[in-house]
């Protein structure tokens, strides 16, 4: 599943999803490096 993180006030990543952490946040796979960050929650519609 592709998902989206925030890894800073700026910086965010999207990724397949590879698990979840204790504190709630969520690990993605971009090529053959990982990323741990915050998920970004799902846009409203207008």
């Amino acid at each position: 599943m592709l998902r989206t993180i925030s890894l800073g006030s700026c910086i965010s990543v999207q990724g397949i999803l590879v698990g979840t952490t204790s504190d709630g946040k969520m690990t993605v796979r971009v090529d053959d490096k990982t990323f741990t960050g915050y998920p970004i929650s799902a846009a409203r519609p207008h």
